[in-house]
């Protein structure tokens, strides 16, 4: 194959790196003081890895082994066949993308793309449903940590918001995976992803979920929370560089200086509030659309869009309500850090020519389960 041409000229690279380095380091320096830039960057990383990495690794490890163990007893299984009825009127997809979603839900996006490369599996889709799958997958990825993770937060009305936030992430995942849908059908064509001729060369070997398995029930049991918790800690493990260089970003252009002094002095979580500065501009639009009082909050959905392990750990530092709960539940399921991973799903799928529509089915999701979230939770709070 010809070598691509590269947008920008490799021995460019430094220069641009640096330029937009100190673009951004340089005031920041300016206004923090290089030295307490440099403390609070630390400060702030390690306080980020004590307090909230661990935590999220004790959620991981504890929704790890309840999801093994809802697999190990048939639970998942008997989820598939019960969502099946609900797949091709809602999703327009067959009914055993069920098992996907259902698979996300309780690992990561991914997953998916383990079952959409199955010739078994993939036999009951069109090309073009195929494709979908990533955006499908995406909207219920890390999704039983996110709903741990926000109803584990002390506030009251937080269960009953990560539920609403769970149907928005919902109705999100309808909107992005039929708009994908919509623009991919043209460009991948809507022929059976497998071929008659295909699937009579296959070997008919159906992965069944559910195997019960000749060890004791006592055995099985204890296998399964050990084999999910170890699973969760490989996540936990798997998010803290996310957490600690996204989150302390993040963090540093979210909040300010000392809030009692108005100095700067090295501390955890000070830095620069250029977020909220620019957000100040489209408060609005941000209030209006999922009712945020705090202009800071945004910076959730923002860190969502690229790890949603990193934007949990800034829950805690927002100034939060059970609206925002909702909306952070929606969007942080819906979104799932699916910058991050769409472009290696659709290029494991042999699919990189529809990258760039996925990205942009799965943004407007994200939004609308997250405004949808924030509505419904209104009217829930009005009835009850």
């Amino acid at each position: 194959m010809p070598e691509k041409k590269k947008l920008i000229p490799k021995a460019l690279e430094p220069v641009i790196f640096l330029i937009l380095f100190f673009a951004v380091a340089g005031p920041m320096a300016h206004i923090m003081g290089a030295k307490n830039m440099v403390r609070t960057i630390m400060a702030t990383g390690h306080d980020l890895i004590i307090n909230t990495c661990f935590f999220l690794m004790a959620v991981c490890v504890i929704a790890g082994a309840l999801s093994a163990l809802l697999i190990e007893f048939g639970i998942v299984a008997a989820l598939e066949k019960i969502l099946k009825i609900f797949m091709k009127p809602v999703f327009n997809l067959p009914g055993a993308a069920a098992l996907g979603g259902v698979m996300t839900f309780f690992s990561d996006n991914p997953s998916i793309i383990a079952l959409a490369r199955n010739r078994a599996f993939a036999r009951y889709f069109k090309k073009y449903q195929l494709v979908s799958l990533t955006n499908f997958g995406t909207a219920f990825g890390m999704g039983l940590i996110v709903l741990t993770y926000m109803m584990s937060l002390e506030g009251e009305g937080f269960v009953t918001a990560a539920a609403v936030g769970f149907c928005g992430a919902v109705f999100g995942a309808v909107i992005s995976t039929r708009i994908m849908q919509f623009l991919v059908k043209p460009i991948v064509g809507d022929e059976p992803a497998i071929t008659e001729a295909e699937i009579a060369m296959m070997e008919e070997k159906e992965t069944e979920q559910g195997v019960y398995k000749e060890e004791n029930l006592f055995t099985r049991f204890l296998n399964g929370i050990l084999d999910g918790g170890k699973n969760g800690v490989e996540v936990g493990m798997a998010i803290i560089p996310g957490v600690v260089i996204i989150c302390t970003f993040v963090m540093m252009i979210t909040f300010g200086a000392d809030e009692k002094t108005g100095l700067y002095t090295g501390a955890a979580y000070e830095g620069v509030a250029w977020l909220p500065k620019i957000c100040g501009y489209f408060k609005h639009p941000i209030y209006w659309l999922f009712g945020f009082e705090s202009p800071e909050n945004i910076a959730f959905p923002l860190t969502a869009m690229g790890a949603v392990g990193s934007a949990l750990a800034l829950v805690p530092k927002l100034k939060v309500n059970p609206n925002d709960i909702a909306v952070f539940t929606a969007i942080g399921m819906c979104w799932s850090g699916y910058l991050s991973t769409h472009t290696a799903m659709l290029d494991a799928l042999g699919y990189r020519n529809v990258i760039s529509k996925a990205l942009i089915s799965h943004t407007i999701g994200g939004l609308c389960a997250g405004v949808f979230a924030h509505y419904v939770y209104l009217l829930v709070s009005m009835i009850f």
